[in-house]
């Protein structure tokens, strides 16, 4: 059982601490327990609870009221909502099938998402700030890997669907190629990337994860291709990304090497004359031609 701290079930949930206080003491939604030095802390059940009252909450209910339903009528009542597109309560919903490993729930939320506002605008502002959300989660030790999996595979096959359905690039240019170096395995951005130069007309070659160095020299020389673009979560050895990162430069001769995720971001200072940093989702539409 997962132990979260208040300013945890903060993130997670949107609720203000202090709400999250005074709707414990007020209406005893939550019943956390506490260390010896008097910190309280709240398990998966409490965290699904306060999940499931933020979705009601947000669709117009009064916590009084919230406060007076049993369990069981609160599922209900969220369940009801789920049919209901005027409620944002997509971040809650992504979050309570992660703890539940509920497949139906998690594709049903992403595909109206995406039939809402499409799949650039669904990453981008849905996509991310969940995935921040869970790395707090990863942060407390309060996920599994098995939860992880589940959720980034989901996510993964949604991406890779969304790719299938876009027309192959009829550009005779030279490609793009997207990789991702050794040992690096966290492709959901550079998938993103894929589907959104691919959604431009853009031809690009998917390499995809943990490909050797010289594998990447050898595929260079024979696709030609007419830039990289790569991402990089894993922490790394700050002398290995920038001694990596300068090779690539000089054996590709001068290629323009464009990089995103948390790495790059983190060491862009002493990788800027040999990467391009992709920060924001704009940044792949006005700097990668």
């Amino acid at each position: 059982m997962a132990d979260y701290k208040i300013k945890d079930l903060e993130i997670l949930t949107g609720i203000k601490a202090h709400t999250i206080r005074i709707w414990e003491k007020r209406y005893g939604l939550v019943s956390p327990e506490r260390t010896d030095t008097h910190i309280r802390t709240y398990c998966d059940k409490e965290l699904g609870i306060l999940l499931n009252v933020a979705l009601l909450n947000k669709s117009g209910i009064k916590i009084s009221k919230i406060a007076t339903m049993s369990p069981s009528q609160i599922s209900k009542k969220v369940l009801e909502l789920n049919t209901n597109s005027s409620i944002d309560g997509s971040t809650e919903k992504l979050i309570l099938a992660l703890l539940e490993l509920d497949e139906y729930l998690f594709k049903e939320t992403l595909q109206k998402l995406i039939d809402k506002q499409g799949l650039e605008k669904t990453f981008s502002d849905s996509l991310i700030p969940f995935l921040d959300r869970i790395g707090v989660m990863w942060l407390a030790k309060t996920i599994n890997t098995t939860q992880e999996h589940f959720i980034s595979n989901l996510i993964r096959q949604k991406v890779i669907s969304e790719i299938d359905k876009l027309p192959l690039p009829q550009s005779k240019d030279a490609p793009i190629m997207l990789f991702l170096p050794e040992h690096e395995w966290h492709e959901l951005g550079l998938l993103f990337y894929q589907y959104i130069l691919r959604n431009k007309g853009i031809p690009t070659i998917y390499i995809g994860q943990s490909l050797p160095y010289d594998s990447l020299i050898e595929c260079i020389e024979q696709v030609n291709p007419k830039a990289l673009v790569t991402s990089l979560l894993t922490s790394v050895d700050e002398k290995f990304i920038t001694s990596y990162f300068k090779q690539l430069k000089k054996e590709s001769k001068g290629l323009p090497i464009y990089g995103g995720g948390y790495q790059i971001n983190m060491h862009i200072e002493i990788l800027k004359n040999e990467v391009i940093e992709i920060k924001e989702v704009s940044d792949i539409h006005t700097k990668i031609k």
